[in-house]
């Protein structure tokens, strides 16, 4: 005859004896096994059906410690109508303690053990003893303890382990709230993590003293202050190292600086990022998330592509600027926040604002402060600096010297009109360190393919588009007549192409193009 204080005594002091759940049930497990030696599984089973998802929490096998996971009970409830139907009618009306000696002639458990794994390494006959654990009226999970036999366990075990539901239930929750904190820790981590790397990266931007020079100005004008700045500009303009700038001379600079792309993020997932949810706001909030906003409390959030938001997203946007209050997806409580916020946009927003796709109320609140970051192609003057920038970054990066730039370079970088702005020369210096075979580095802006126009477009065209043959055709041309119709060799049209030589001379013969350049025929202009 077992003690039962004894036994709940020795149960709990194991079950409490360490933080790592899985080691905690491994002392349990043996401890049990001296009660009952046909113990071969233990398992600590949380389940949501509301929020269609459970988990294995902890497993031990024959001694060994399982792999615990969590999964989709969605997917189960779609792979096994019938048997989901009884899970969840199982889980509604299971008892406090349910015993099952031969669960092999429920077809549940065959389908739970071939989805979820856990038994799968057992013969047909076994006993299945289940603890239902609960805390505060809430339910949990299950304490599970199969044993090896049919009709392993009697009333005396339901007893004995019927007073364990408080120690495991406890045990459970602890756990499941490690992994809550554990995610918001890693989410800290990597928010310090890039904090440190933003402070300790150098903030040099280059074209202070030329082609940014106004820019760099407002820059200084705003950043100890706490309003709303809006960046306007191509795409490629540098709008995020001027958003770095401001947070790094600014009073929250040893704060986070949250950075979010809002044309990145899913519709349906965009207030979830923004404003975090709660437990159980819908299908798969296993946890408390805290969002972007929260994340940046005290600092500074950076929205990236705020034109992509869509409209309801803005007007709790809005709200945020306003009040600085919101909720969780899910929650009722307000959260007051102090964060100080940057937006970009290479969109022409007034005119978003009459076609109805930005709200006129929120363009009027970003609106305090914009900054226009001219695009490259206004600011000739910075590309040599910008040149050499890249070049020695690249290098680096690619672990290669940093070679002398070919005589001339300059003057044809000015005369491109760098639709990508600075990404873009970024670009063509990697291509150009990538193709380099020594002596002096040939930069060309072409040796890309042609980007698209620039976003803010305003020369529409109602010309119908030219065919493929004529729009080669022209690309040819004009690469030949760039490189005085050399066509192979260094520097050649074919190199600049990126073409094998016969396979350009092929394409030159099918689209009419003569091999050599012919010779305009001088006018006679002699007396009659």
């Amino acid at each position: 005859m077992i003690d039962k204080n004894e036994f709940f005594r020795q149960m709990t002091i194991r079950i409490c004896s360490t933080l790592d759940i899985e080691m905690a049930l491994q002392r349990c497990y043996l401890y049990l096994t001296d009660i009952l030696p046909s113990i071969y599984d233990l398992s600590l089973i949380f389940f949501d059906l509301e929020l269609k998802q459970g988990g294995l929490v902890a497993e031990v096998i024959e001694g060994q410690c399982g792999d615990s996971y969590r999964f989709e009970t969605q997917e189960f409830f779609q792979n096994h109508p019938q048997s989901a139907v009884q899970l969840r009618k199982l889980w509604r009306d299971l008892e406090k303690v349910t015993i099952i000696n031969h669960p092999a002639e429920y077809a549940l458990f065959q389908d739970l053990y071939q989805f979820a794994g856990s038994f799968k390494q057992a013969s047909p006959d076994v006993s299945l003893f289940m603890l239902r654990l609960e805390l505060e009226y809430e339910r949990l999970g299950i304490l599970a303890i199969a044993a090896q036999g049919r009709h392993r366990f009697t009333q005396e075990h339901t007893a004995l382990f019927s007073l364990l539901n408080e120690p495991f239930a406890i045990a459970l929750s602890n756990a499941l709230r490690f992994h809550e904190i554990s995610a918001i820790k890693d989410a800290l981590v990597e928010d310090n993590r890039l904090l440190r790397q933003e402070l300790s990266a150098p903030h040099t931007i280059i074209g202070a003293e030329f082609g940014l020079r106004q820019v760099i100005e407002m820059v200084q004008e705003v950043s100890a202050l706490n309003s709303p700045v809006l960046l306007m500009g191509e795409t490629g303009t540098g709008k995020e190292v001027i958003a770095n700038a401001i947070h790094a001379s600014s009073t929250r600079r040893n704060e986070a600086f949250i950075k979010l792309n809002c044309g990145a993020i899913p519709e349906n997932l965009i207030d979830s990022e923004l404003f975090g949810y709660e437990k159980g706001a819908f299908t798969g909030a296993m946890s408390r998330k805290t969002g972007y906003f929260e994340r940046a409390n005290r600092g500074t959030i950076f929205l990236d592509e705020i034109g992509e938001l869509p409209l309801p997203a803005q007007v709790r946007l809005l709200r945020v600027l306003q009040t600085q209050e919101f909720e969780r997806v899910g929650g009722a409580r307000p959260i007051r926040v102090d964060t100080r916020v940057i937006a970009a946009t290479h969109r022409n927003l007034p005119e978003m604002v009459k076609q109805g796709r930005f709200r006129e109320d929120l363009w009027f609140r970003l609106n305090v402060f914009p900054i226009f970051i001219p695009p490259l192609r206004q600011r000739p003057e910075d590309l040599s600096d910008l040149t050499l920038y890249f070049l020695k970054k690249k290098a680096e990066e690619m672990i290669l010297p940093v070679p002398e730039i070919e005589a001339g370079t300059f003057a044809r970088l000015a005369a491109y009109h760098w639709p990508g702005n600075v990404r873009e020369l970024e670009n063509v210096i990697e291509r150009a360190l990538i193709r380099h075979r020594g002596g002096a580095l040939r930069i060309y802006p072409g040796d890309i393919v042609p980007t698209a126009a620039p976003a803010f477009r305003t020369t529409p065209t109602d010309s119908p588009p030219v065919s493929l043959d004529e729009a080669m055709a022209a690309h040819i041309k004009s690469a030949l007549t760039y490189t005085d119709w050399k066509i192979s060799g260094p520097g050649g049209a074919a190199e600049l192409l990126g073409l094998h030589q016969n396979t350009l001379r092929h394409r030159m013969l099918k689209l009419g193009i003569p091999l050599v350049r012919q010779q305009k025929q001088s006018k006679s202009h002699g007396k009659i």
